[in-house]
């Protein structure tokens, strides 16, 4: 084809529009050839593209003479999986370790390093299982975090250090950490103790649990790919449900593997996609930092002002307290209210207040568009709190259930200006703005 009579510059730009393994036989043809298609810059972008590099590392995270090494090293390490699967498991890791650096960087030191192919066979071993081939290559990036070794009770703050976050009601209080192969071991046996089921083949693993008070835990079913969560009727009969919708697993129907998704893939991209987007986040209580579960973005959290006063509401499902065979309380939801002052103050009737407090709440409780409860009283969670312009938000948080998987809040909260000690003028009515209560198709 005389393609060795051409220029360096068209072949580069020829050598471009190709795939590795293109560029890789290309190698193959001549010398003059394999000089072109060795232009690292070529191999650079590969593992850009490809693996998210900007700078040439093997799959330990060790420096390489090129880029062209580290993509071949890359692709030597995971030649026992579909390199498309490969791919998108990198960049499940990356884009959330790159979140984790910019917003929750005190997180990245408790992620371990990827297990080895020999780690994930003795794992299997000692558990009788196989893993799916997601699952597989997301622990072959990161095997889980390091768990808090200290007393829990008497130290929370690396407890509050779970990659998937939580939320607190009262004094239940959640923080999801993605288990390490060996914690997965323990947690998987001591489960199947407690269910009478011990010495048999663990068709489900434990993979993520809260490692605070709170006993919530997630199981992966090896054999169909699905991930659940323990309700409170876990230890009684086993009873669970499943984290992602089934339409989307295809674990099991694809032996080839080039379009395999369990569970735990989904999962992670969707947790990875909630955090970059901002539906949820971070929140700050004092000096206590974790990833909070309460939705922060519309139509989830619903936001409305009155009189200044700016009042912000959503909800988080809680598996763990719901109760599956309870025809009155099947369904168990956290609720997160919080609320502010404007920076111009309160303002009624053309009148600017400094400072506003709360006295009363009222609340419209639907279940599937039934108004199925109208509570009201003084104060909320027995406080009454004051609030000034520039001042953190007021956050509280309480909970409620439904009978069916889907529902409502709505009310309003009735304010004085000035203190209730020494008001300012008459009370005045704050809207609650309507927030979904609802079992959500991935449940984290």
């Amino acid at each position: 084809m005389g393609l060795e009579d051409m220029g360096g510059l068209a072949m580069h730009v020829i050598l471009s529009k190709l795939a590795p393994s293109d560029v890789a036989s290309f190698c193959c043809v001549s010398e003059r050839l394999r000089v072109w298609a060795s232009d690292d810059s070529l191999w650079a972008r590969f593992c850009s593209d490809e693996l998210n590099l900007s700078s040439p590392r093997d799959p330990n995270g060790n420096p390489t003479v090129s880029f062209k090494a580290a993509y071949r090293a890359w692709r030597e390490g995971f030649a026992m999986y579909p390199w498309s699967l490969v791919m998108r498991a990198k960049s499940c890791w990356s884009k959330l370790k790159a979140w984790l650096a910019v917003n929750f960087p005190e997180v990245l030191p408790t992620l371990r390093k990827g297990a080895s192919e020999d780690e994930i066979k003795r794992f299997e071993k000692s558990l009788k299982i196989k893993l799916p081939l997601p699952t597989r290559v997301l622990y072959r990036f990161c095997d889980g975090q390091e768990l808090p070794d200290e007393d829990i009770s008497g130290s929370l703050p690396s407890s509050l250090l779970g990659i998937i976050g939580g939320y607190s009601v009262y004094d239940h209080l959640v923080n999801v950490f993605l288990l390490p192969l060996s914690q997965m071991v323990l947690e998987t046996k001591d489960y199947m103790r407690l269910i009478g089921l011990s010495g048999r083949s663990y068709k489900y693993i434990v993979v993520a649990a809260s490692a605070t008070y709170s006993e919530k835990s997630f199981f992966l079913n090896c054999i169909s790919g699905q991930l659940f969560v323990g309700t409170r009727n876990l230890v009684k009969d086993g009873e669970m449900l499943p984290c992602v919708p089934d339409a989307l697993i295809n674990s099991v129907h694809d032996p080839k593997g080039s379009q395999q998704q369990d569970a735990m893939l989904l999962w992670l991209e969707e947790h990875g996609r909630r955090l970059q987007d901002g539906i949820i986040g971070v929140c700050q209580e004092r000096k206590l930092r974790r990833i909070n579960l309460f939705p922060e973005k519309a139509p989830i959290c619903s936001s409305a002002v009155t009189n200044g006063v700016k009042v912000r509401a959503s909800a988080a499902f809680v598996p763990e307290f719901s109760n599956l065979q309870d025809e009155s309380d099947k369904f168990m939801f956290a609720y997160s209210i919080r609320l502010s002052l404007s920076p111009d103050g309160c303002i009624i009737n053309g009148m600017t207040f400094s400072s506003c407090q709360l006295y009363w709440r009222s609340w419209i409780i639907r279940d599937n568009d039934l108004v199925v409860a109208n509570p009201n009283g003084e104060a909320v969670i027995g406080k009454y709190p004051l609030l000034r312009p520039g001042e953190e938000e007021f956050v509280y948080e309480s909970r409620t259930s439904l009978q069916s998987s889907r529902g409502s809040m709505e009310g309003s909260f009735t304010f004085v200006p000035g203190r209730l000690a020494d008001a300012k003028g008459g009370p005045f009515a704050v809207e609650v703005a309507s927030f979904p209560l609802q079992l959500p198709e991935y449940i984290f």
